[in-house]
């Protein structure tokens, strides 16, 4: 068995180690929820204090000029474009999660006249299918299919005009075969759409390689954005020569807004895709964040992924009514490691009593995600042994752990 003195041996070589200090992390917590949440980076409270207090409180409007207002969209994207193997013009900060996949997969239709059908994951995050089903919805004649992955080969047929699908499950933390899949989709002459939100920042993720078509991300998971900060999409540069249109055709997406024409002309290339003036105070958080990561080897990320995820499942596999949900092989594993337990809720909120904070999904889920930026083998070994102390006391069935209400 790896010892306590084991992980301090490893947390010592970390050539990652360094990035600790850089979040604002509060003592006696470890924190195995960074693929919900990420943490603080320090930077960030001076980096919004400036953008509030000097940008907008001093310089008023004169900062959309001053301050690059207007381009913080772009200059966000081409910053974002190496964290997912993009060109610099194929990426644009804007929006939600949710309203960039009613874009990209409203384009994708457009693209694909005749074909009706969209694919998606019957498993995959609500707001997936929910967004699928209202775009389809507005199409006549077009429908959402529901299925698993597994399954795709024996519904791609020349009806389907697009395929979403996660890179990484939400739910077990299962990486999927981006280039294979993407193959496999145009081969039957369907479009590829990727959610990246569970892999951005945690692994690298190569959309120009893998040939994608589209793809969408959250930046508030482990990229370190901040709770609600802005989302981006990708498109591959050969649609948007295409000129592919999307629906929200908003003021900020025309091509010269300020002539306050009556028509709608969209801006060439990726602005085409904008709607409506960015958030600036959440990408002014999100900017804060990725000078952290123009600085990480996202190669160095995987290999510590790895190697705090197998410590995890090595150290919790045996445990009572503990079944491991996530791959085992590492080509089929993102950074999270989810355990199924027939009380798995109260077993979470037990943990996080103790100052170890990981998430829980119905019916049977407990999700613990692994952010190599700042956790450390310590911290796995210290929260596995917390996980093991629970399950042996019981103490999970004491009635304050009782499910009450909406689960985080």
């Amino acid at each position: 068995m790896t010892t306590r003195e084991d992980c301090a041996a490893l947390d010592a070589a970390d050539p990652l180690a360094a990035f600790r200090k850089e979040f604002a992390l509060p003592d006696g917590v470890v924190y195995l929820d960074g693929n919900s949440l990420g943490a603080l980076p320090a930077r960030t409270p001076e980096r919004v204090r400036r953008v509030v207090e000097e940008e907008w409180g001093r310089e008023l409007i004169r900062s959309w000029n001053d301050a690059g207002w207007f381009e913080q969209p772009y200059r966000l994207g081409r910053r974002i474009a190496p964290l997912v193997g993009a060109a610099p013009a194929e990426v644009v900060v804007c929006d939600t999660t949710s309203v960039n996949l009613f874009k990209v997969l409203s384009a994708a239709l457009r693209l694909r006249p005749g074909r009706r059908t969209a694919l998606g994951d019957a498993e995959a995050f609500p707001t997936d299918l929910y967004i699928a089903e209202g775009v389809t919805g507005l199409v006549e004649g077009a429908r959402s299919a529901l299925i698993r992955p597994e399954e795709l080969d024996r519904h791609l047929d020349e009806d389907v005009a697009a395929v979403v699908l996660s890179h990484v499950d939400y739910r077990t933390g299962e990486l999927l075969d981006m280039p294979g899949i993407t193959a496999r989709v145009q081969a039957a002459g369907a479009l590829m759409i990727w959610d990246v939100c569970h892999s951005v920042g945690a692994l690298p993720v190569g959309l120009d390689a893998a040939g994608a078509d589209f793809a969408i991300g959250c930046t508030y998971k482990y990229l370190n954005g901040g709770p609600g900060s802005p989302a981006f999409l990708y498109v591959a540069e050969r649609h948007l020569a295409a000129d592919p249109l999307q629906p929200l055709s908003g003021w900020f997406g025309h091509a010269r807004p300020f002539a306050f024409e009556p028509g709608y002309e969209p801006k060439p290339g990726i602005g085409r895709f904008l709607t409506s003036s960015p958030s600036l105070l959440g990408q002014a958080a999100l900017g804060a964040s990725l000078d952290i990561w123009e600085r990480v080897d996202l190669a160095e990320v995987r290999a510590k992924s790895l190697a705090l995820t197998d410590l995890f499942v090595s150290l919790t596999e045996g445990l009572d009514g503990v079944e491991v949900a996530t791959p085992r092989e590492h080509a089929r594993r993102g950074s999270q490691v989810a355990l199924r337990h027939a009380d798995g809720y109260p077993v979470v909120q037990a943990l996080i009593e103790r100052g170890v904070i990981g998430d829980f999904r119905a019916p049977d889920l407990m999700r613990f995600g692994f952010t190599p930026l700042y956790l450390s083998y310590t911290e796995v070994w210290d929260a596995a042994r917390q996980l093991a102390e629970v399950l042996e006391s019981g103490e999970w069935r004491a009635e304050r752990f009782s499910r009450r209400g909406e689960v985080t």
